[in-house]
């Protein structure tokens, strides 16, 4: 009998839009540090940090630099004149409060610049301080968790329940057995079991298991509850340091009960704001005074844990000129990565010339590395990898 033809499974769709230039969103209750937090991030004072809520109205914007040791030593060899590495676009949020899914507070503003980012910063309050008032009058942690995880929740089942209406419509009108007709129940039916998902299992759409045929319909929806979420936890600079706060097992029990998988990165923005006005020594020296090792801010790892939960990569282009990470998203095929660059790369694609970072470290050169068999040419269907290393080649 002749072997069986090996099939290929059918490659996973991503929930979230298709696209590279992804952002996430600082989201919290009031008074929790998002402003100060997206400052220090941003090393600007763009967002309006102050004792009262609402004090950030509309959403400011920054470009956060991705930390990449690859690229710090791919700088290192090729000393170019320009270093471009990878960002991460980040939006400072106006806080959330009870019953904003119903127009409370700043609850529909608020909601719709949810709606334009791609993942989510949580900011969660751990800390005590009688100077910075809680907008629920004192701290807990795991309600604030629980009021914006309701609050998005309640908001998709409003737009869930709006689009399986129009669903209703259109099958009404779809009584024949054509491939049209079948997919437009198809959709009613994944409608359907997103709002049962929301409404009857109170989860949120990302912890659903979910065909591709429905994740594509979920990502025409833009729900909230389908965007990553990274849980940041400010605590004191006191409880950061010594690793010991009373709510964070409190809250790790929350995020493993209802968002399991979900990142948790506890910080101290009370710490980053005193780190971000020191020179680079002084931050090592700070933070080996504190025991914190040769890097006391929490930053990097946070930016980092964001862009990985979008779902995006980098490849570097390298010469004495310029060295620059490239963002796309995981599973990026070569025409569409070389068009980040310009989109004659894509339209004219013939091939990219491509090693992978690892080879280059090893070899040492990019001779040494043609020498040894290790650079590649790859055609339209090469997935790139994190890390690689590209030449694209274009036709006129």
């Amino acid at each position: 009998m002749a072997p069986k033809k090996k099939v290929d499974e059918p490659k996973k769709i991503i929930l979230g839009r298709p696209s590279n230039n992804l952002k996430i969103g600082i989201v919290g209750v009031p008074n929790v540090g998002k402003s100060s937090f997206f400052n220090t991030l941003s090393q600007t004072d763009l967002g309006k940090a102050a004792n009262f809520p609402y004090a950030t109205i509309d959403p400011e914007e920054a470009r956060i630099p991705v930390p990449d040791e690859r690229f710090d030593w791919l700088c290192s060899v090729y000393k170019p004149t320009n270093k471009i590495p990878a960002f991460l676009t980040c939006i400072d949020i106006a806080g959330l409060t009870a019953g904003a899914s119903t127009g409370a507070g700043l609850g529909n503003a608020f909601l719709s610049h949810v709606r334009s980012v791609d993942g989510i910063f949580q900011v969660v309050r751990a800390f005590d301080d009688a100077e910075v008032i809680h907008v629920e009058g004192d701290v807990d942690p795991c309600r604030d968790m629980k009021i914006i995880s309701t609050e998005l929740r309640l908001k998709d089942i409003e737009w869930t329940e709006k689009a399986l209406e129009v669903c209703k419509k259109n099958t009404r009108n779809a009584g024949g057995v054509s491939l049209a007709d079948k997919a437009k129940k198809e959709e009613q039916a994944t409608v359907e079991k997103i709002l049962s998902l929301l409404r009857d299992d109170n989860k949120d759409v990302r912890k659903g298991n979910w065909s591709n045929k429905e994740v594509e319909v979920i990502n025409g929806l833009n729900l909230l509850t389908a965007k990553p979420i990274t849980y940041l936890v400010n605590l004191s600079e006191r409880d950061f340091i010594r690793k010991k706060n009373k709510w964070l097992p409190k809250i790790k029990a929350w995020i493993d009960e209802n968002n399991a998988g979900d990142s948790l990165i506890p910080f101290s923005v009370a710490l980053e704001e005193r780190l971000v006005r020191m020179t680079d020594d002084e931050k090592v020296a700070e933070a080996e005074s504190l025991g914190l090792g040769k890097n006391a801010s929490a930053l990097g790892k946070i930016t980092t844990i964001g862009y990985a939960t979008l779902d995006l990569i980098r490849y570097f282009t390298c010469g004495p000129v310029e060295v620059r990470a490239w963002t796309i998203r995981k599973g990026t095929k070569a025409p569409q990565a070389a068009g980040v660059i310009h989109s004659d790369f894509e339209n004219k694609f013939i091939c990219g010339e491509i090693m992978s970072y690892e080879d280059l470290k090893e070899y040492g050169t990019e001779a040494a590395v043609k020498a040894a068999g290790k650079l590649r040419q790859q055609g339209k269907p090469y997935e790139l990898v994190d890390g690689d290393i590209c030449y694209w080649k274009s036709g006129q």
